[in-house]
This record gives structure tokens, sequence and C-alpha cells, in this order.
């Protein structure tokens, strides 16, 4: 039995025309090749499986290359390229950084390049994952990099150039690969299919280059797959059953019934898809995802984001075309939440089926919306009209008032208006002249002395109590302003300030004094707390109405604090002047600093004697006694 060889690696591409879907880089290549032009490093960077280190070992045997061709190719004849074939070329040498990253591997190959090479003209090595290096590696390699001997080439590759120190990149031609394309993958797989003898459906590779995501390497896995798990046919069916795919038939279906409002059969249609093992958000996704190419096949100029198989391209523009926008776009957003929240929902089956009812009734929503019929539907104003308004009647002099009305402006509306009755103000059509529409308040305000006086005289001539407001008599306005209208509010209060017509009088420190002990003394006869900390105030005036009452605690401040509402009332009455105000301000008495005096110690005690009697410390010193 033949030892079995991946696809990825017996059809790995030998010179650079067989290299997918990287046409701007291998042309680079040959060209530099051809012209003389190499440089002493480069990075190749990009997305796994596109062909970064393919490209390298390509590169590598065609520098050393014999006889290479007018296209910079490899002759692959040579016994260099025989030997690079067979790997057992002396002038290239691979190491896999993810393994050897510290900075005794870089020193080791650093005295390697001092080395000249024997059979060939160049050295060549390859540093594949060189992110992974440690950053005591990347300093040991900069030199090396900078100036490497006249017959060094070095190479590196990258999945993620972000990693790598700026320094490095600065010394290296980058070379950025892309994805491969669908059309790329599809065409590359027919040929090894060819090769192989096997037979595909073209349906079946479509789905197998979308699924591999523009990496040619996960392509040519997932078809050794399939084809072992077929026996050697490749069919659509087995190709979506093997990675666990939603035919787009069930979308189609799915689609049809939400539109038409078909809630039964949409529940059905998502219990069969559950009962063949697919997760709510894989249905999730690939709804979205479907719902994503009927919206690109609205627009002809973005046609060609279209990725899905050819057999449904046709279905696909044709409800397209008949599925509105706004449908569409709603769609993703509700599928979009869902998908984001599913992982958090504890039940999946339910979370996705409040999905598929929210699509099920979207259109009805929608058209509500948009101005169908149903409740709390928007309503869309066609066009503005303007507000009709009466003229307005002089305004009547301060002995006339009592004859004038409230006016009130009447608010304009579309419906359709029910008859005028007397009471109602009588609309107009709008002129080029402003009008003010002038009707009698629907409602009366009564105070409540009012309103206990008109109490106590219903009960002498009615039964019934009459309300406190009642409805205006339009039909004898002459007979002058009724009780609780605007006027009679007016006039009550001018009466109060004709009766207050006494001069304020000047706020000065001995009556402001003199009110503060009588107000206070009002409070100790009521046995009132508060008294004490009034007591302990002191009042300083800062303008001719306003004064502050300084208290030495926070205590105190609450206290005054507490009666301000009967001590402004009651200092604007002693003084007659509403304008009058006061701040209550809480100052910090400071502490007075007694000295206490310390008791002396032993020593401190002998210095003193020493210093009133000095022979004592001379007999301390003849006698050699030391101080304590």
């Amino acid at each position: 039995m033949d030892k079995f060889i991946v696809s990825a690696r017996k059809y790995r591409p030998q010179t650079f025309d067989t290299v997918v879907g990287q046409a701007h880089i291998t042309t680079t290549l040959q060209n530099a090749i051809k012209n003389r032009q190499l440089a002493h490093a480069f990075l190749f960077c990009g997305p796994r499986g596109v062909g970064k280190t393919t490209c390298a070992r390509i590169l590598a045997k065609t520098i050393n290359c014999e006889n290479p061709t007018a296209e910079g190719e490899a002759c692959n004849e040579c016994p260099s390229c025989v030997a690079f074939n067979e790997g057992s070329s002396l002038n290239v040498f691979e190491l896999d950084a993810a393994s050897n990253n510290s900075v005794e591997d870089i020193r080791s190959l650093v005295e390697k390049v001092r080395f000249a090479p024997e059979p060939g003209k160049h050295k060549v090595y390859v540093i594949d994952e060189v992110h992974m290096l440690s950053s005591s590696a990347f300093n040991a390699f900069l030199k090396t990099l900078e100036e490497p001997p006249s017959y060094a080439i070095f190479i590196l590759a990258t999945t993620e150039k972000h990693k790598i120190l700026p320094t490095i990149l600065s010394r290296c031609q980058i070379f950025d690969f892309k994805r491969i394309n669908s059309n790329d993958t599809v065409e590359h797989l027919n040929n090894i299919i060819a090769k192989e003898g096997i037979k595909a459906e073209k349906a079946a590779l479509q789905v197998i280059a979308r699924k591999s995501e523009g990496c040619m390497r996960d392509a040519l896995s997932i078809l050794d797959k399939i084809v072992s798990f077929t026996s050697g046919t490749v069919t659509y069916q087995n190709t979506l059953e093997h990675l666990n795919i939603l035919d787009a038939d069930y979308y189609f279906k799915l689609l049809d019934c939400m539109q038409q409002q078909d809630l039964a059969g949409a529940m059905l249609l998502y219990d069969d898809i559950d009962r063949k093992g697919f997760e709510g958000d894989l249905v999730l996704n690939g709804f979205s995802e479907f719902i994503r190419n009927l919206l690109v096949c609205k627009d002809e100029k973005v046609a060609g984001l279209l990725q899905v198989v050819e057999s449904f391209k046709d279905k696909y523009i044709t409800i397209g075309k008949n599925t509105p926008v706004a449908y569409l776009i709603s769609a993703l957003n509700i599928l979009n939440e869902a998908e984001i929240n599913f992982k958090g929902a504890r039940n999946k089956r339910l979370h996705t089926e409040l999905a598929i009812i929210k699509l099920t009734y979207l259109q009805q929503a929608l058209e509500l919306a948009a101005g169908g019929d149903g409740v709390g539907k928007k309503k869309v104003v066609e066009g503005a009209s303007s507000v009709a308004f009466r003229k307005l009647a002089p305004q009547p002099q301060p002995q006339q008032r009592q004859e004038a009305v409230a006016p009130k402006q009447e608010v304009v509306n579309r419906k359709p208006e029910p008859p005028v009755q007397p009471t109602q103000a009588v609309y107009q059509q709008p002129s080029n002249e402003a009008r003010l529409i002038i009707e009698d308040p629907a409602m009366e305000y009564i105070s409540p002395d009012e309103e206990e006086l008109n109490y106590i005289n219903s009960m002498h001539s009615s039964p019934e109590p009459q309300p406190a407001y009642n409805q205006p008599n339009t039909t004898n306005r002459s007979a002058g302003a009724k009780l609780g209208t605007l006027e009679s509010i007016r006039q009550k209060f001018a009466n109060k300030s004709a009766h207050n017509t006494n001069p304020p009088i000047p706020m000065t420190n001995e009556l402001l004094q003199q009110h503060w002990v009588d107000f206070t003394q009002k409070l100790k006869d009521n046995k009132n707390p508060a008294g004490q900390s009034f007591d302990m105030a002191r009042l300083v005036i800062t303008s001719p109405n306003s004064f502050e009452i300084v208290t030495n605690n926070n205590l105190e401040q609450k206290f005054i604090e507490g009666e301000r509402r009967g001590l402004s009332e009651y200092i604007q009455t002693k003084f007659n002047n509403r304008t009058i105000l006061f701040t209550i301000v809480v100052t910090d008495n400071p502490v007075a600093f007694v000295p206490v005096e310390k008791p002396l110690s032993t020593k401190d005690q002998y210095l003193k004697i020493v210093e009133q009697f000095p022979l004592v410390n001379e007999l301390r010193m003849k006698l050699k006694l030391g101080i304590d």
C-alpha cells in the first residue's frame, strides 16, 4: 500500500507560474531575478494558506538555479534544483521561529552565515513564523539582517506583521499576500480532481471554496476529507452534509413563509432544521448571509459581491428584486441582534424562534409604520396649514376690566369639527391678516374662601351642592365679571396692594437686634429649643435688604434653619419690607491653646540645679559620676 500524501503537499507549486492568486508577487520576484535586483531581506506576510512559504521556497530554488529560464523560472534539471527538490540542498536553511525563538538559536544562525556557499551562488535562510521570535532574538538579529554577506539572503514569513519590530520591518522588502478568491480556488480544485480522476460537481467545489475563506490549504484539506467520505464522488448534497451547511432551499422556503406571514409554516420548517442537528446560531448566521445576498442582488453594480452557487444565482436575483429594501435591512438588524444575544440566552431554541416570529410579522410592522391601516400608525402630514385667529378686542381700561373675559387661544384640529355650540368659537378660513380667537374660559377658578361661601349659600337655597368649577354664562356678559374670573382675582390682589401702602422701615442694627431679641423671647416662651441657638447667634447687615446670621457650629445653624420661615415673616412684617433676605453662616471659633507645664525629668532637674549651683557639677566630675 502506497503512502498517502495530502493534496496540499502533493500539489504544492514548484514554480512561480503555478502559484494561485498571487500574480502581483510572483511577477515582481521574477523580474527581480531577471534584472539581478534581489534584495538581501524579504518579508512575506498575509493570511494562512495563501502561499507565503511556498513562494519563499520557489525563490530560494530559483536564485540558485544554474540554468534559469527567460521568464525567471527554475529549470528543475540542474544539480542545484534536483538537490532542492530532494531536500538535500546545502544552501537553503529553514528555521521554524515558533519552536526556535530564543537568542541562542539566532546566534547559531548568525554563526552559520559567515560560511560561504560551496556549490551555489547564494545561501538562503527561510525563517517561518518570524513574529514568534523574542525581543532579545530580534535585537541579536538586527545587525546581521542590516549588513549580511553578499551571498546571504533572508526570507521571513509571518501571518502577524504587526507583532514584528519596526527596526526589522525597515530592513526588509515587504510583500503582502492576499486571500485567494473563490474563482481561482474552484479552478485549482478542478485541475486537481482532473489529475486524480475524481468526479465532482461544480456546485460542490464552489461550496468548498466559500467555506475555505480564501485559504487554499484549507480548501485542499476539505476536498480530501469529502473524497474519503464519498468514495471518490463529490456532490452538492454530501458536501453540505459533511460541512454541516444548511441548504439555501430552506432559506428560500423560510423567507416565503415570512413574507406570507405564515407563522405555523415557519415554525414547522425551523423544527425540521433543528431535527437535522443544526444549532440556532448556525441558522441565524446562515439566514443573515442569505438576506445579505438578496440585498446585494438589488443593485447590478455590486452583483459581483454575490458569492453563491451558480445554480441559485437566478433565483437570488429574482427574489431579491421582488423584496423591499426596507424589509431586508430591518431583517438584517433583527438577525444581527439575535445572533449577538444568542450566547447569553438560556433557552437557545426559544431565542431563535422569537427571532423567527419577529421576522414573520415584520412586513406588517413596516406597513403600519409607512402609513397603512392599523392602530398606532405614523401619520404623514402632506402639507402645513395656517392657524385661524380671531380679531382681538381692544384692551379695556382698569375701570372696565370687570366686563372683560379671559382670552384663550384655540388649537385647530385636523379632524372634522362637530357642530358649533353657542359657547364655542366659530372657525374661519385663514386670511392674509392675523386673527386671534377669543372665547370664554372653559372653567372658572374659585378661591377656597369663595368656594366655602358658595357652598354655605347653596345649602340654604338648594339641596344639591353646586360644583366649585362652573361653566361660564355667556348669555349675560354685560352683567359684569363673576366671582372666580381672572378680573376678580386681579381686583383682589389690587385691593391687597392698596391696603399695604405704608413705606418700608430702614433696617438698622438697633432695630434688627431688638426684633431679633423679641423673636427669641417668643421661642423661649413656647419652650422651643432653638431659643438658645438664637441667643448665641450674631447679626451682620450686609445690604439695606439683607443680613447674615453668624453661628458657631452646624448644630446652631440647623436650629435656626428650622425656624427660617417664621423668622423671615416676622422680620419682613416688622420692617414692612417683603424683600428682606438673610443667610446663615457658620464660623469656626479658634480654640485657645493653653500651654501645660510638663514635669521635669531627673536629668532636667540636675541641669537646672547646676545652673544655680555650678559647684555641684564639679563635684560630680571629681567623683566620676554619670548623668542618668
